[in-house]
């Protein structure tokens, strides 16, 4: 009893749709600029002493120790990155 099922080679995919979506071909999706408030108008970016003045303040005012570690580290980290640690 030989089988045949051992000596069917599969075909390679150099054919056909790429698919991916439940045998559809793939489709690119919407743009999603128009979600949120993406606009340049309403991007402010922090600067590193603003953001490490934040973290001062923040570590002073809590009282939770978690917030307080976190604060810490990202004090540290910026200060060895200036070099002042």
């Amino acid at each position: 009893m030989d089988s045949n099922l051992s000596k069917i080679k599969p075909k390679l995919r150099t054919q056909g749709n790429v698919t991916g979506n439940f045998g559809r071909p793939k489709v690119k999706a919407a743009n999603n600029s128009a979600i949120g408030l993406t606009s340049t108008e309403h991007i402010h970016i922090v600067t590193q002493d603003d953001y490490l003045n934040r973290m001062y303040d923040a570590m002073n005012l809590t009282d939770d120790e978690n917030l307080k570690a976190f604060c810490y580290q990202q004090i540290k980290d910026i200060l060895v990155q200036r070099g002042l640690w």
